[in-house]
């Protein structure tokens, strides 16, 4: 079963390795849809959807709304956010992380599947 839930943040950063608009600052109402993957428990639920808000707003959400993100990485373009995010949710949900998507935009977004990426600058 993949069981989802959508997050919101505004945060504001600087793309220091890009050249164009979004070198400069600059802020986005982040979208963050975070789905889990697990079997159905005796409970009827794969996890419970409180469970999943209270992990993701203490490890992620709190600590990225309303903030500067060069403070917490040096490029922190999307790609490399959603690679951030993934890495914070990994160690604390109880259940396996199936994906992640995390939008600038209402139109322009990734997706995370914590598959083998370049590591980060």
């Amino acid at each position: 079963m993949l069981v989802s839930k959508v997050f919101t943040f505004d945060s504001a950063h600087q793309l220091t390795d890009y050249h164009g608009e979004c070198e400069n600052l600059h802020g986005h109402t982040f979208r963050l849809t975070v789905t889990i993957e697990n079997r159905v428990q005796k409970d009827g639920m794969a996890l419970d959807f409180v469970i999943l808000k209270n992990i993701v707003r203490e490890k992620v959400v709190s600590r990225l709304d309303h903030t500067y993100l060069n403070d917490l990485m040096p490029n922190p373009s999307a790609e490399n956010l959603a690679i951030w995010i993934w890495d914070e949710l990994t160690r604390h949900l109880p259940v396996k992380l199936h994906e992640i998507q995390l939008g600038e935009t209402p139109t322009s977004y990734v997706t995370y599947r914590g598959e083998d990426s370049p590591p980060r600058a």
